[in-house]
């Protein structure tokens, strides 16, 4: 996936039970890199998107059900979400072709939109299988697979008889339980910044799982204009809009992940008008002539997990 993971337990399991825990964790990262990975060529993903056959493909199970649900978060956001973005986050320079320092030409981001659209691609459950209705369509799960990632470590930990734990990829979170008896686990958002790491506001995290996406550390700029990673398949630009970062806590982490790619894709207004229509936790944080303004939606304020320290 490209990036580190950390599984805190409390308290510290026996030796016998760590070394299997760590060895289960292992296997099941490289059992997801073999189904999901986009920089794997021999992932079932990746086999998935360099074929043109556009009759149904069997793939596992577990690709199918996150396509579906990515699908679901794609109808509920005009598309603004959609998981067959990937060649046009190439073309940008945020994906596996590696980066650029200019953007592309208008000739070219119409010609891969093209390749775009989550209503390209058909999903059966039984046997699991893709369709796409467009030989040249490509999926890249990575604003969800990452969160699911999480929720299967989750298991893992669980199934040991573990029911106090924080979960981490990459940023994306779940916590279980408590960090000590009557000490909850704590969780800084960072503040969007291009250039310094500090705190914006910390999150009390109950049985939940929170993921954040910001504009503010995949990027490249073009003159005094700076080009977000976010691109919005619609247009096929990247999303220009003052929103800079959303965090989601949703009960698993893979609910969380998606969502929060989904309202910073959506921006300042319809991000938060979203997350109200859909009782959606999230913490908004936007770019303002004063500085940084936080936005909480009501269902974050009503659960009480918004440190006012």
């Amino acid at each position: 996936m490209g990036t580190s993971y950390s599984i805190k337990v409390s308290p510290a399991p026996d030796p016998d039970v760590r070394a299997s825990l760590q060895h289960q964790v292992e296997g099941r990262l490289e059992e997801i890199n073999r189904q999901m990975s986009t920089y794997l060529s021999d992932s079932d993903l990746s086999r998935f998107n360099l074929s043109q056959d556009t009759d149904w493909q069997i793939l596992p199970e577990p690709v199918v059900e996150l396509v579906e649900r990515a699908r679901h978060i794609s109808q509920a956001t005009a598309g603004r979400y959609d998981i067959t973005v990937g060649p046009l986050v190439d073309l940008w320079g945020f994906g596996k072709s590696g980066s650029r320092e200019t953007p592309p030409t208008p000739e070219q981001t119409a010609e891969l939109l093209k390749r775009v659209g989550y209503r390209h691609l058909d999903t059966r459950r039984h046997p699991a299988a893709l369709r796409k209705n467009v030989p040249w369509l490509e999926i890249d799960l990575s604003s969800i697979a990452k969160g699911w990632a999480v929720d299967q470590l989750a298991e893992l930990v669980q199934a040991q008889g573990i029911s106090n734990f924080l979960i981490e990829i990459g940023g994306e979170l779940r916590a279980q339980g408590e960090k000590a008896p009557g000490s909850p686990w704590r969780i800084a958002v960072e503040q969007p910044s291009y250039a310094n790491r500090s705190v914006q506001r910390v999150l009390t995290l109950l049985d939940t799982a929170m993921a954040t996406s910001g504009d503010y550390r995949n990027f490249f700029t073009d003159g005094d204009r700076l080009y977000s990673h976010t691109i919005d398949p619609v247009t096929g630009q990247p999303v220009q809009h003052r929103l800079a970062s959303v965090s989601v806590l949703a009960n698993d982490c893979a609910t969380a992940d998606a969502w929060a790619t989904a309202l910073l894709a959506l921006g300042e207004h319809r991000g938060p008008e979203l997350a109200e229509s859909r009782n959606i936790k999230a913490l908004f944080i936007i770019r303002s002539e004063n500085g940084l303004v936080e936005k909480a939606s009501r269902a974050l304020k009503d659960s009480g997990l918004l440190d006012t320290d």
